[in-house]
């Protein structure tokens, strides 16, 4: 049998390019995998909240940012359009307007507004900033603070194509909701690779809650509706059947967020409560910028000061508007506004959240009216820590 022989040579040589191919497809492979990881150029910021806790004054703190493209509710039109379903079954097709709208299709209102639109048939649009400003609207800069009825004035007619247009010259979109009642239907958003999405959880002490819902009953009466399922009929909520499911959303959103969450949710979530925001402005809006990755200019310091020290209560007309006011005040207003009878109801159907999220409960009116007795507990900061975290828990 004749023998092969193979030089050492050639052999060296063989196993070199073999290397060198191996070594060149891991780099293209590596360099697939670095590429495919990369977060997408935009951030997404979603405030999570419920109606009347101060929301539409934190959507107000990102949408006067000139870096942020903000809207306000824009599933307002998945509940208009079908307000015979419940909260539950609405759930996926507002994470799949919200999903859209982060990704600056606006084409997903088609199916809730007409075919011929302007920026003025998109709910509350004129509290967008970026919708007052180019490139939607020339009447203002970017680093102005506009006005609700100034931009109303000057930019409602401009067609609705320039939100989409507007929406992608934005570094971040933001979007303020309140039509989410579980955490878990967030999850999709939350993994989807082409979102870079964190969340704002936003509560408020659901006492000042149902006073400030009762200056706008009527407002509010379809959407509880929808909250307790009544295929269409409308609802004012004397019996609080509405806050108790307000209360149990919270404590379901903020227990599925720090107690065992899923590793994805890491460095994602971060809850506020009104009251610590109105008492030290600056300190809570850093400290949610900084997690937004934004920065606070000096135009919104002395906007944010002006805002939250005026001399007003917060009048009942002003129910879905942001004026100067005394923020301190307005949180505390409850506490003189309410009957004890009224306050003993509410905590009774919202004890958990009330306890879970850090405030007080009132034994007698007298502690009801008591100022000097601050009912808003010191936030437990160690309560629960990353750095502890096993996902295999």
């Amino acid at each position: 049998m004749a023998r092969i022989r193979i030089s050492s040579t050639i052999v060296i040589l063989f196993v070199m390019v073999q290397t060198g191919f191996l070594v060149f497809m891991y780099a293209r492979y590596s360099s697939f995998m670095l590429q495919s990881e990369e977060k997408p150029s935009q951030v997404h910021i979603l405030i999570l909240s419920s109606w009347r806790s101060g929301s539409s004054f934190v959507g107000q703190l990102f949408s006067q940012h000139p870096s942020v493209f903000y809207l306000m509710e824009p599933a307002w039109h998945v509940w208009v359009t079908m307000y015979q379903n419940s909260a539950k079954v609405l759930h996926m097709a507002v994470r799949d307007l919200v999903r859209s709208v982060f990704l600056c299709d606006m084409s997903v209102f088609d199916a809730y507004m007409p075919w011929k639109r302007n920026l003025s048939d998109l709910f509350q649009w004129a509290v967008s900033r970026a919708l007052c400003s180019a490139p939607a609207c020339d009447s203002f800069q970017r680093t102005d603070i506009t006005s609700e009825m100034a931009c109303k004035t000057l930019c409602g007619r401009y067609p609705f194509t320039k939100v989409e247009e507007a929406c992608k010259t934005y570094s971040h979109v933001v979007i303020k909701e309140v039509r989410f009642f579980d955490l878990k239907v967030l999850y999709p958003l939350l993994t989807d690779p082409s979102l870079n999405l964190k969340i704002i959880h936003l509560v408020r002490d659901p006492r000042a809650v149902v006073k400030s819902r009762e200056q706008s009953v009527k407002a509010l009466a379809r959407d509880n509706g929808i909250v307790l399922s009544t295929n269409g009929t409308k609802v004012e909520d004397s019996k609080y059947k509405v806050m108790q499911e307000i209360c149990r959303s919270h404590v379901q959103i903020y227990e599925t967020a720090t107690l065992k969450p899923p590793s994805f949710l890491k460095d994602r979530y971060l809850m506020i409560r009104f009251e610590d925001l109105v008492r030290d402005p600056l300190s809570e809006i850093s400290e949610m910028y900084k997690f937004a990755d934004l920065s606070l200019t000096p135009t919104l310091k002395s906007w944010v000061y002006n805002i939250t020290h005026g001399q007003g209560p917060g009048k009942k007309k002003e129910a879905f508007k942001i004026t100067s006011r005394d923020a301190v005040n307005v949180s505390q207003a409850w506490r003189n506004v309410l009957s004890f009878q009224k306050i003993k109801k509410i905590q009774e159907v919202c004890k958990g959240a009330i306890n879970m999220l850090g405030y007080q409960l009132v034994d007698s009116e007298k502690e009801q009216r008591d100022l000097s007795l601050d009912l808003v507990l010191p936030r437990r900061q160690n309560q629960f820590s990353w750095s502890s975290f096993n996902p295999k828990n």
